[in-house]
């Protein structure tokens, strides 16, 4: 009888702690002490074996009943317990949902795309498609096709990565225009295409040079073309990139595949031609060379020159955002300084 008295007065003592209980770290505290491996309702199971035989079912079934009802108790409160932290944790981290949500931050185009893809859009804008190439190219297509036969002196001006005696990395993007002038039917209208893309010439990579560097070069063939339509566009080009307040001015120069040749000089942007150390003083800064297209180039593609004219202009991307945003090592743009990039934010 001492054994079940003791176990009733377990079994009261228990519940009323686990009432007591304000927390789970509490209730654990009452699991261990009464249900433990030390705790004395394991003890008095331990002892049953010192009990009359008679005795050792009464009390073991007792011992399973006190044990069943602590442990069911204990879950009830447990339950209680995790609802009340439950609504607590909900009461204190309401959320007000007129608030404005956090930004997510978005990637952009490198300083150079976004360059390439405004001129782009300039030219687009003008009617002209864009035409891409492969970067590995013939030697007829890269110099040849541009006037430039094997023992032309001009083709030193080009220090060039050559694969094979004639495959080679382009040095420059006007062998798409070679490619789109074989392919192009003119009954359907003029050739009015910009050619962007990497270009490779085996030049030591300094503040102003790189062994790669991009290019957009643009060409116009149809019937009764002039020196005047290349001025024309040329000045809607550099008033748009630049400032509707720059002037252009051309001088005269050599290239291979056009003739008669301009190197092409804008108004400085930054002191409006007053003379300043981004233009060295002159009021001019020189940013692309074009002329018209020579009849040699039009003859190899099967062009009439008796019937079509053209103009043509190479401009440099890299060259263009240094000028723009007054950035004096080309190298800044190929390094991926995350904090150099950030500055070229794209405006929405």
């Amino acid at each position: 009888m001492e054994m079940k008295e003791q176990l009733t007065s377990l079994k009261e003592e228990a519940m009323k702690q686990i009432k007591d209980s304000h927390d789970l770290k509490a209730l654990n505290q009452v699991r261990i002490d009464y249900l433990g491996k030390k705790g004395p309702i394991t003890e008095i199971s331990k002892g049953m074996k010192k009990l009359p035989s008679e005795e050792k079912p009464v009390v073991g079934a007792m011992v399973n009943d006190v044990r069943t009802a602590i442990t069911e108790e204990m879950d009830k409160q447990k339950e209680e317990l995790e609802r009340q932290a439950l609504q607590e944790q909900l009461m204190s981290e309401t959320i007000d949902v007129t608030l404005p949500g956090t930004a997510v931050a978005k990637g952009q185009g490198h300083v150079l795309t976004q360059i390439m893809e405004e001129i782009e859009d300039l030219f687009l804008g003008m009617g002209y498609q864009i035409v891409e190439g492969p970067e590995v190219e013939e030697d007829s297509y890269n110099f040849e096709r541009m006037n430039l036969p094997k023992d032309h002196p001009a083709r030193d001006m080009q220090d060039t990565f050559y694969i094979t005696d004639d495959i080679l990395l382009r040095t420059q993007t006007s062998p798409v225009q070679a490619r789109t002038m074989d392919t192009h039917d003119f009954s359907k209208g003029p050739l009015k295409m910009i050619s962007p893309g990497k270009v490779y010439r085996r030049d030591n990579d300094d503040a102003t040079h790189s062994h790669q560097f991009h290019q957009i070069e643009g060409l116009v063939v149809a019937e009764n073309i002039t020196m005047a339509d290349l001025k024309g566009t040329l000045e809607v080009f550099a008033k748009e990139l630049f400032g509707a307040d720059r002037e252009i001015r051309l001088r005269p120069s050599y290239f291979p595949f056009t003739e008669p040749s301009v190197e092409v000089d804008v108004s400085c942007f930054k002191c409006g031609g007053k003379g300043c150390s981004v233009c060295k003083h002159t009021g001019w800064i020189e940013i692309l060379g074009a002329g018209m297209v020579h009849p040699n180039v039009l003859e190899m593609s099967g062009i009439d020159t008796d019937k079509y004219s053209g103009f043509a202009f190479g401009l440099g991307p890299d060259r263009v955002a240094m000028l723009k945003y007054g950035i004096e090592d080309i190298r800044r743009f190929y390094q991926n300084d995350i904090r150099f990039l950030n500055q070229f934010k794209v405006k929405e």
